[in-house]
């Protein structure tokens, strides 16, 4: 730490260390901080005896340079300058604990910054005591005071829970306003729901009862008041209040939209999630606004009474020289991904590499550069394409399998009952006639089961003619993380793995295994 950064720090400290001094307040009530308690909520110490709560945000990929492509913003002739659908990038900061992580998360806050949790951060003698009226999220507070705030908290934390804060390569996480792409994919629901789902104007919900979840400006909903945090229903990751009550502030400056990226202007800041003075009608995920740092009279910071803020907590991303090594390696291999069909062809980058380096002339050099750098560009938005594909192919994989279960069960019975009452032969034309029907049906269940196998196995086929066993191979466990994440599709883990069994001797041997598959699929108990 250099000599002004040890100055700034023993001004703030001491200062800090005045906020709640021990025996000046009691252990904040669960229902203060936390009124809607999950068993996997991250709960950090705050001043004052104090909490915060934050959920954890998943995101598939482990390596630090891998991200997950989402689609954000929406399809709006009236606000396609401000949300217009386009593509972005996410990606976690810390790794999950265990050598068979396969993915990483980001820290969400769980509810709006209280005025309770405000208060703790910002008085610099007497601790707040928690009262009900302090339950309501914070608003009225200017874009630098909230940046101002959150290094408040960061400074405490380091001083008073740094054992508490969670790190990533040894490198301590620090809170900060969310981005919009964090905000965004937090409120649509992450990894929580279906990609279908992803793209809906509003996360899913119970009935699509938006009252049980947001306040809106509405006599039965908000009422033109800013509400207590935590009383509606949270989202898919167990967040609240993400579309409505206080309006949220980002950390990154306002830019328009041009289609399928952002403009070049940088404004003033983005405001996400609506508040309790939108009308119920206008309620969306995508929407966004710009506001100014200041005032229109040049007498201060811009502040608004709808207008809160939510924190997220976040790591360095270049925490090491062994991650900054492991970094640069992944850079090198961006867009030289080659497999599948391609696997032995020239390698047109290498080729291109080479070339570059023998070339003396500095312009022309440059030139076979920036080609080099662009043809890197195109071949990974080609490899992040396949690897979606190949994941498609798997979940398509895993559901046939449960068909092939349920479709083996059903002619199992079929044929079980068609023994029982059919073994045999009687005179009696009437049993006769139901025997055929019976036979018939049973014929007919069969073919279809036949059929589906041929299905299932030619998916395993599609994959083998564009696709390497080494490319769908890194691709299961990512598939399989994103299934564990969603509740309601967990059930299909094993049927991946399943499938992945049999695509694996499949594409070694193209050879089908029918009868082995559909007693794989129908020896797949719930919950295994």
């Amino acid at each position: 730490m250099n000599s002004k950064s040890s100055l700034a720090a023993g001004l703030l400290l001491p200062l800090l260390s005045l906020l709640c001094a021990a025996g000046q307040a009691e252990p904040w009530p669960e229902r203060e901080y936390n009124p809607k308690p999950l068993a996997d909520d991250v709960i950090l110490p705050m001043p004052c005896e104090g909490s915060m709560v934050f959920r954890k945000i998943t995101v598939p990929f482990a390596d630090p340079l891998k991200d997950y492509p989402i689609e954000v913003g929406q399809e709006n002739e009236e606000w396609g300058y401000l949300e217009q659908s386009r593509p972005a990038f996410i990606a976690g900061s810390f790794t999950e604990a265990g050598k068979s992580a396969r993915q990483r998360y980001y820290l969400m806050a769980k509810y709006e910054l209280t005025q309770l949790q405000y208060q703790a951060l910002t008085q610099d003698k007497d601790c707040p005591k928690p009262a009900k009226e302090l339950r309501t999220a914070q608003s009225d507070i200017g874009w630098f005071q909230a940046v101002a705030l959150s290094n408040r908290y960061n400074l405490w934390l380091q001083e008073h829970a740094l054992k508490n804060i969670p790190h990533e390569d040894g490198a301590p996480g620090f809170v900060r306003l969310p981005t919009e792409i964090e905000w965004e994919f937090s409120a649509r629901g992450g990894q929580k729901v279906t990609p279908a789902e992803f793209r809906q104007t509003l996360y899913p919900m119970e009935k699509d009862d938006l009252h049980a979840y947001e306040w809106y400006n509405d006599n039965k909903s908000a009422n033109g008041k800013m509400q207590p945090v935590g009383l509606r229903k949270p989202n898919p990751l167990g967040l609240h209040d993400m579309l409505g009550n206080a309006a949220e502030m980002m950390f990154e400056p306002f830019q328009l939209n041009k289609l399928n990226r952002l403009h070049g202007q940088a404004g003033g800041f983005i405001v996400r999630g609506d508040s309790y003075l939108t009308a119920r009608k206008d309620f969306r995920t995508a929407a966004r606004a710009e506001h100014p740092y200041y005032g229109k009279d040049g007498r201060g910071e811009y502040h608004d009474k709808a207008i809160g803020m939510r924190l997220v907590m976040v790591a360095p991303a270049l925490t090491s020289r062994e991650r900054i090594a492991a970094i640069d390696k992944s850079w090198k291999a961006l867009g030289t991904d080659q497999g599948g069909k391609d696997a032995g062809k020239p390698d047109a980058v290498k080729n291109l590499t080479a070339l570059t380096q023998t070339v003396e002339d500095k312009a022309l050099k440059q030139k076979l550069q920036t080609l080099e750098q662009q043809l890197r560009a195109s071949n990974q938005e080609n490899e992040n394409a396949r690897d979606e594909a190949i994941r498609s192919n798997l979940s398509l994989g895993a559901f046939l399998c449960t068909k092939l279960k349920d479709d083996g069960l059903f002619v199992d019975l079929l044929q079980k009952n068609y023994e029982i009452n059919c073994a045999q032969d009687t005179a009696d034309d009437d049993n006769a006639k139901v025997c055929q029907a019976r036979k018939t049906q049973l014929d007919d269940q069969q073919g279809r089961l036949q059929k589906l196998g041929n299905y299932y196995a030619s998916t395993m086929a599609s994959a083998r003619r564009i696709y390497s066993l080494q490319q769908v191979e890194k691709q299961v466990p990512v598939q399989e993380q994103m299934l564990q994440e969603d509740p309601r599709v967990q059930g299909l883990v094993p049927y991946l793995r399943a499938y992945w069994k049999h695509a694996q001797s499949y594409l070694k041997t193209e050879k089908r295994d029918n009868d082995r598959w559909f007693a794989d699929c129908k020896s797949i108990q719930p919950g295994s």
